[in-house]
């Protein structure tokens, strides 16, 4: 596994002492509150080890439980995962139908741990461009889990950071917002996280090295975390490993 410390430049030539702050830089804070995954590699994984496409996204739906459970274990606010992209509708009918029938399945398989758990879900993007029964599915989910305070789970689908920029300042405008009056807190406080903590670090698995259109806002101050691991391979010991990196770095929001 490799990891990559992305500083912004006014780090360079400072020290490096293992200290966070808080999002508003209030004091110390150990742990991330919200933590991010671009879940990258299910087909290559699945090529690996000669397994089909659908077999691969099948072992990625499998590899997030452990991963909700521990993070939940760890005492994080709320975790973001990247289930689905507005981009995904590119790829072939039959795999965009696979994913849709895994999600599905998924949400009615784990729903009852989730409530058990204590995890809320809310689901990321613009559900309105779903199919009927996919939305039937999430709408169950979010109302069998909506009173779970242990953390939130929001799961990123038929989303675009993009996207979710534009929700929010159509919002703003239909809240009865001039032009002055869209600023940052206008937008932040319409984006589709604004009930959770502000993004503390986003992870990426697979080996790429960019966050690929997730988050684009929250992310502004995030630390990055990228690893050459395919994320059906990735297990509690390495989000560990990104939450351990983490508590090294040193955040100073431009100060």
């Amino acid at each position: 596994m490799t990891s990559v410390d992305v500083r912004r430049p006014s780090d360079v030539g400072e020290s490096a002492e293992p200290r966070t702050v808080d999002a508003q830089g209030d004091g110390p804070d150990p742990l991330p509150r919200h933590v991010a995954i671009v879940m990258d590699g299910n087909r290559r994984w699945a090529k690996l080890h000669g397994m089909s496409e659908a077999e691969g996204h099948s072992a990625g739906v499998d590899a997030i439980r452990p991963i909700v459970e521990h993070a939940a274990d760890r005492g994080i606010a709320a975790l973001s995962i990247y289930a689905f992209s507005r981009e995904n509708w590119s790829r072939s009918d039959e795999e965009v139908e696979t994913l849709f029938s895994l999600l599905e399945a998924a949400i009615r398989r784990e729903t009852p741990d989730l409530v058990r758990q204590g995890v809320r879900v809310q689901i990321l993007g613009r559900l309105h461009e779903l199919p009927e029964t996919t939305r039937a599915s999430i709408a169950e989910a979010l109302s069998a889990t909506a009173g779970g305070r242990r953390m939130t789970l929001n799961v990123a689908f038929n989303y675009s950071g993009r996207s979710e920029i534009v929700d929010a300042v159509q919002r703003a405008m239909a809240d009865g917002l001039g032009a002055a009056d869209i600023t940052e807190q206008a937008i932040s406080d319409r984006l589709y996280t604004a009930d959770v903590p502000p993004l503390d670090l986003l992870i990426r698995t697979g080996g790429e090295q960019r966050i690929s259109n997730f988050l684009i806002w929250q992310a502004a101050y995030a630390e990055l975390y990228f690893t050459d691991l395919l994320w059906p391979d990735f297990a509690p010991d390495t989000f560990d490993a990104a939450v351990a990196e983490f508590t090294r770095r040193s955040r100073r929001f431009g100060r």
